[in-house]
């Protein structure tokens, strides 16, 4: 049972008022404006928050009382705005506004339960984790009144069903069991009610995306870029593959908290060479990232630089080829360099330390091009861009500029970095990371993504623009609202009583 704050329209209300007494949750408040929602949450102490998207009933001052108080908010959207209203204040659990209750207590529960490492299962015992705490006297006074009600009534999540086993294919704790006879399932993660039919139809075609992530030396953030890339990718609903294709400093690693003694894509890389790389074998020497909100498949790096014989043109093509066939997506973390080192080897046989790097970009259908947005990065960029055009096509290039930030580059840094786009690179279009030191700090202290470990850091929701509107198909707005009708067609709107 959770103790619910609703702010609807009538209609919507009406709608949903029979179901949620139905599945035994209690309504403490009906307020019609942000005013009196934050009175709600002093008064009657809800535990979760239903509200509208719009201006009258979702603002950044609720949320903000939200999160103080350890409240969970659920957004109902009616349109695109009142989606990129919500996106704008940093608040990701939206739901249509013609939604049936069970998809939305669905991202209700999915709020909580985040896995704090790589590979953490549950315990098998874990009974439903408790409701929020706010801190304070008056808080915990009332959970002193609410002592005598059995404790799994107070849960405001279902228990989280069992992590899957080494060598399946299940999603998060909601999505159904893949079919085992399928040895590609193209979506272990299960369908996104929100994917137009086209994007249904790719995924099940077994030929993924590939999505390599490059930048100059001097740390321009390629790998930080990568693993949200990824993360959110898997959170729109796909299957997601990271690998970590640098020959001079795989991070990918230690930025999750993985060991690397036995790096993933050395390991693949060898079986693509023995024709012995089959989706079983992935999954065994793959690490899986492991969120409510999107998991992905993880290959780490090498650990040692001297290891990069092991990752040839070669192998490193047909592992990425096998890696299509195994998720919707693969993202590539790849090294600097792009030099060919053919006029310097007497032996043009002999294995190349920048094939990796060149066999990625090659091979990808998107390119995503990252650098500082300070004076030195941007340099870097500019000199290293040049490469790069010669090395591949710009048409399937997206360029990205991290860390943007006043300090480094003056008023309005925006224009200034896109300014000097243009001027010395010829650069029309780039996508602007801010800079946020504090929410990286904090992804990389728990090994985890930034959507898990900073939602609402601005970075986060600079790649999540990347993703959304670069990366990603545009998703048909009619097919999205058609499995809403389809699924949910029989249900009939009770009375209340």
């Amino acid at each position: 049972m959770t103790l619910l704050a609703l702010a609807l329209d009538r209609e919507t209300e009406d709608r949903l008022l029979a179901d949620i007494i139905e599945h035994g949750h209690v309504i403490v408040a009906r307020p019609a404006n942000v005013r009196e929602l934050l009175a709600a949450i002093d008064k009657h102490d809800p535990e979760a928050l239903i509200v509208g998207a719009t201006a009258g009933t979702l603002s950044a001052e609720l949320l903000a009382s939200s999160d103080a108080n350890g409240i969970r908010v659920v957004a109902l959207a009616a349109t695109d705005a009142e989606r990129r209203y919500a996106a704008e204040l940093g608040l990701h659990e939206v739901v249509a506004a013609e939604a049936a209750w069970v998809d939305i207590e669905r991202v209700l529960t999915l709020g909580g339960d985040i896995p704090l490492r790589i590979d953490d299962d549950p315990p098998p015992d874990a009974g439903p984790p408790p409701a929020p705490r706010r801190s304070g006297s008056g808080r915990r006074a009332k959970e002193d009144q609410r002592a005598g009600r059995p404790a799994a009534s107070r849960a405001r999540r279902r228990p989280r069903a069992e992590a899957p086993a080494v060598g399946s294919s299940a999603g998060d704790a909601y999505a159904s069991a893949p079919d085992p006879s399928d040895p590609f399932p193209s979506d272990p993660f299960g369908s996104d009610p929100f994917a137009s039919d086209d994007e249904v139809t790719a995924g099940l075609t077994g030929s993924g995306t590939v999505i390599a992530v490059w930048g100059p030396a001097g740390a321009p953030g390629r790998t930080t870029l990568a693993i949200n890339i990824a993360a959110e990718i898997a959170a729109a609903g796909h299957t997601v593959v990271l690998a970590d294709v640098d020959t001079y400093s795989g991070s990918i690693a230690p930025s999750l908290g993985l060991l690397d003694e036995a790096p993933g894509f050395a390991a693949a890389c060898r079986l693509s060479g023995s024709d012995t790389l089959t989706p079983v074998e992935l999954e065994r020497i793959a690490h899986r990232y492991n969120s409510p909100r999107g998991a992905f498949w993880v290959l780490t790096g090498i650990g040692r630089p001297s290891r990069w014989p092991e990752l040839s043109a070669e192998r490193v093509s047909g592992t990425i080829t096998a890696l299509r066939r195994w998720a919707d997506y693969v993202v590539l973390d790849t090294g600097f360099s792009l030099e060919s080192d053919e006029e310097i080897s007497s032996d043009l046989f002999a294995p190349r330390r920048n094939a990796a790097t060149l066999a990625a970009l090659g091979i990808a259908d998107r390119v995503v091009a990252c650098g500082l947005a300070d004076p030195v990065g941007m340099a870097r960029f500019l000199r290293a861009w040049s490469d790069l055009t010669e090395v591949i096509t710009t048409h399937r290039v997206h360029v990205v500029m991290n860390r943007v930030r006043s300090s480094a580059v003056g008023p309005a840094p925006a224009a200034q970095v896109g300014s000097a786009l243009r001027r010395f690179g010829g650069i029309d279009a780039a996508v602007l990371v801010p800079h946020d030191q504090a929410g990286v700090d904090a992804a990389v202290l728990s090994g985890r993504t930034l959507r898990d470990a900073a939602p609402r850091s601005p970075a986060r929701l600079g790649i999540l623009g990347l993703v959304r509107n670069e990366l990603l198909p545009v998703p048909d707005a009619h097919a999205a609202r058609r499995p809403w009708r389809r699924v949910f067609a029989w249900r009939r709107t009770a009375q209340a009583t």
